[in-house]
Parts: structure tokens; sequence; C-alpha cells
């Protein structure tokens, strides 16, 4: 029975990075699609805001605490989350599981250049890695078509698509019918991180629960993404209080 907490109108499954890797494991088994989300506490409030987003962060089969004001907030609901489970955690879980079982892999979104370079260093560390196809995030309705029948073809095990929330959510969404594959899964920016292209705060910062904090301090621009967690707060606080 799945276990999930509803916080601002999203379910969000109260799980370990552990038991996470093991519900991949079966969708790898399984026959059908499965849609991994990573909502944080931007993407909530992005949710409050937009129903059809809400909807469709709830259609996932699986969709994790990616924040630590997702965790704060879990606590406001009586049902204390035991950890965050990062959206980049969970992405290198799930390429060490495609290497271990051969399962192959498909790259959709970044910047020119970044999910080719992710492809290459993922080569570099797991050798035979099968990883089918990349694609930036760049691409009209027309070039949709071609990359959605390039999918089709390869028939990857596993797509992960970095296109920015709300986006890589409704792609994955609007797609589900038509991809051949056993996970879908939205990962932001944890795509750059992979390329190399910027770095991931230091073990302090991530056990401290700041990362927000090193990310604002790398780039003073995220100043008014980072203003949406106190915003958050306030909502789930209220929220929880008149449920």
């Amino acid at each position: 029975m799945r276990n999930a907490v509803e916080i601002v109108g999203v379910n969000i499954d109260n799980i370990t990075l552990t038991d996470a890797v093991i519900k991949m494991e079966g969708y790898l088994d399984g026959d059908r699609l499965n849609m991994i989300f990573t909502p944080n506490s931007e993407i909530l409030v992005d949710a409050v805001k937009n129903i059809e987003f809400a909807q469709i962060l709830n259609s996932g089969d699986l969709v994790v605490p990616d924040g630590i004001g997702v965790v704060i907030a879990s606590k406001f609901y009586g049902e204390p989350f035991g950890e965050r489970v990062a959206g980049y955690d969970l992405m290198c879980r799930l390429i060490e599981l495609a290497y271990i079982r051969n399962k192959s892999i498909y790259f959709l979104g970044g910047r020119e250049g970044v999910a080719e370079e992710a492809a290459k260093r993922l080569r570099q560390k797991y050798k035979d890695i099968n990883i089918l196809g990349v694609h930036n995030g760049y691409f009209d309705d027309e070039e949709e078509k071609l990359i959605i029948n390039d999918i089709i073809n390869l028939k990857p095990d596993i797509v992960f698509v970095a296109l920015g929330a709300p986006r890589q959510e409704k792609w994955i969404f609007n797609n589900r019918h038509n991809l051949p594959s056993k996970i879908a899964m939205g990962v932001g920016g944890s795509i750059d991180v992979v390329a190399g292209v910027t770095k991931r705060a230091p073990d302090f910062y991530q056990k401290a629960g700041l990362e927000w904090l090193y990310r604002l301090v790398k780039d003073p621009k995220r100043i008014f993404r980072i203003l949406k967690l106190p915003k958050f707060i306030l909502l789930s606080l209220y929220d929880a209080k008149t449920k």
C-alpha cells in the first residue's frame, strides 16, 4: 500500500531513498511506463497556482520529497518524512541500476551539448553503459515529433527528462502513452551536475538542508526562486491547520 502525505494538494510519497530504489527495480521488471516526479518547495508553490500541474504530479507513480522545505512541511501534517529524497541522488541510483542490470537510457533536455557531455562522463565511469540517445531541450513541435519517434524506435528502458518544471512533468504526462519505456523521470538541473556544468553543494550543505543557500551564493539571481521557500512554508502550514 502506498504511503503518501498530501501537501498543499499534492501526494508526496513518505519513502526513503533505499525503498525508492527498490520500487524502481520493480518498475524495470514491469511492462508499463512509470512516471517519477521530484517536487521541491518551488514546484509545489507552482502547483498550488496551477491545478493542472498539481493533477499531473498526482498522477506520478513515485513522487519524492526533493527539498528540505517539503520535509519540514510534512511535520505540519503530523506525518513527518523519514528523510529527504533528493532528485539528483535518485537519478544517480537509477543510473547505477541501469548499468548493473544492463538497462538502456535516453537523455532529453539541457542546453546544447549538455546531454552529450553527461553521456560521455557516464561512459567513462561505467564501462559499456547502454545510453541509446540524447537530445537537448530546445525543440519545436515538429522536432518533438522526431524525438518521440526516435525514442519509440530505440525503446530505452529509462528516459531522463531535463526540461525544467513544469515543462518536464507535462511532457512526460502528455507522452505517457507514446513512450515504450519502463521509467520516465523529470530530473531538471541534475543533468547539468552529471555533465559537470554545475557542481552540487558540498556534503555539509546537503546534510544541513542548506543546498538552497549554496546555490544562492553561487548564483544570486536565484533569489526570486528561493523566496518561494518561505511562501511554501506558510502555504503548507495554513493548509495543514485547515484540514
